[in-house]
């Protein structure tokens, strides 16, 4: 107080005398005033650089800020930056997949969502056209949020889906092309126990061996004729989507070697879209009939013109093939043809005979039902259902009674030459062999592999 004293006393030397109360006040005034220039000017110096001096408290209060990691200063400026919203429900997934008899708004009200919804997406044509009529099996993909639909999108086809989305208060359609990308497959094996292991192995599919099947079931029959040391080789398609994997496509050439001999086939597509299957030498190799008109599990009777009956234990003659399927196995046409017969025919049961060119039939015995296509007088084409396997009649089990008869006499239907069909058009001829050089190219360049693994292996 010494100090400060004389200050006090020097300062403002020509005022009057005060009262008490306005010294009071002044002395007040001073006292609070020396602390706030300490605070201004003296303390930011005294913690240089931000460090704490011992004898110095630093005391923060934490602000309710936005959650940042502070490592990343990218983080923490878009957090600066962005203002705090209410993001838009993503939504949960749901797969529909159509039953016999559904429609969406069953299918809406099983699922407890908003039919208001459903009306508004209707509304747009392209949804219309496309959710108006749906089949059993049919897949549609629903993205919702609290029983309020977000999306929609459903398959048209390979290449195209349909996808409805919300917009506001209503709802807009639009097809989604996908991008399609085909890739060249070449693979090949031996059989050792089964065709289809094998072609795992290879790394094709159930669906593509299938398709070879069917390529080669004029020539081979691949339920009886395979045998262990046979070979194969497949040229084929891998169709992707939208950088998936999505199936394996049409085969596009084939070889098989069974019990030694040699069958080839190249795809070749026709000038008006057709596809068909020719040898190198351009014969068709699909034959005019095929030897097995049903998918069996055996042949549960033969050819044989003395064969003892089952249920009647007499010498019969058995004037046809029978094959051991499951009730209910699609029976298809063996060629194409006539419907002159069908209904009931005697120890036959229901059945079905068809006329076909070159004065050969064909019957087809013990169906437990007929195509609802199939009629008298109407046409087939080879591989059209025309009925169902089943018992009916003189049968002991469900199974398909098949006869071939040339000239009104019966024929073995698993050893019968059968007639060719149709080979490449001579004015396609230099097309066709122009087309499929490729391919034999493929097959000749794989076979050669193959047989060098399988002398390797021998050796």
């Amino acid at each position: 107080m010494a100090l400060n004293q004389p200050m006090i006393q020097n300062y403002k030397p020509t005022l009057a005398p005060s009262h008490p109360g306005s010294r009071w006040l002044k002395w007040f005034i001073a006292g609070l005033g020396v602390p706030l220039i300490l605070v201004v000017f003296i303390l930011p110096y005294a913690v240089p650089d931000g460090s704490n001096r011992s004898g110095t408290a630093l005391i923060t209060t934490p602000l309710a800020l936005p959650a940042a990691n502070l490592g990343d200063p990218e983080a923490a400026q878009k957090n600066m930056q962005a203002p705090s919203t209410k993001a838009e429900p993503t939504g949960e997934l749901t797969l529909l997949t159509v039953r016999r008899g559904d429609s969406l708004d069953r299918m809406f009200r099983r699922n407890r969502w908003s039919i208001r919804d459903l009306a508004a997406l209707m509304q747009p044509d392209l949804s219309h056209r496309h959710l108006r009529l749906l089949k059993p099996g049919d897949e549609i993909v629903i993205r919702h949020h609290n029983g309020r639909i977000l999306s929609l999108s459903r398959e048209i086809d390979f290449a195209n889906s349909l996808r409805v989305y919300r917009s506001g208060d209503a709802y807009l359609a639009e097809m989604v092309m996908h991008e399609i990308v085909s890739r060249q497959i070449v693979a090949g094996g031996d059989i050792s126990s089964s065709l289809f292991k094998a072609a795992a192995k290879a790394g094709i599919s159930d669906q593509s061996i299938m398709n070879l099947a069917g390529i080669f079931a004029w020539d081979i029959d691949f339920v009886l004729d395979i045998r262990e040391g046979d070979e194969f080789i497949v040229i084929f398609e891998e169709l992707w989507r939208d950088g998936e994997l999505v199936k394996q496509g049409d085969i596009l050439a084939a070889e098989f070697i069974n019990q030694g001999e040699i069958f080839r086939a190249l795809r070749y597509v026709g000038p008006e879209g057709q596809i068909d299957y020719f040898t190198p030498q351009g014969n068709n190799v699909r034959k005019a009939f095929v030897r097995t008109p049903v998918r069996f599990t055996r042949i549960s009777s033969n050819f044989n013109p003395r064969r003892r009956h089952p249920k009647l234990n007499t010498i019969r003659a058995h004037k046809g093939v029978d094959y051991a399927a499951p009730l209910g196995t699609p029976v298809q046409a063996s060629g194409d043809g006539k419907v002159i017969f069908r209904g009931r025919k005697g120890s036959y049961g229901n059945a079905v005979i068809i006329q076909h060119g070159g004065n050969i039939t064909t019957l087809y015995g013990h169906l437990s039902r007929f195509s609802g296509k199939t009629h008298n007088g109407s046409r087939v084409r080879q591989g059209n259902i025309i009925g169902y396997v089943g018992q009916t009649g003189l049968a002991t089990g469900p199974h398909l009674h098949y006869e071939y008869r040339k000239n009104g006499v019966h024929m073995n239907p698993r050893t019968v030459s059968l007639p060719a069909a149709e080979p490449i058009d001579p004015e396609l001829r230099e097309d066709f062999l122009r087309a499929t050089r490729p391919m034999l190219l493929k097959l000749d360049a794989k076979h050669q592999i193959l047989a060098g693994l399988t002398a390797s292996n021998t050796n």
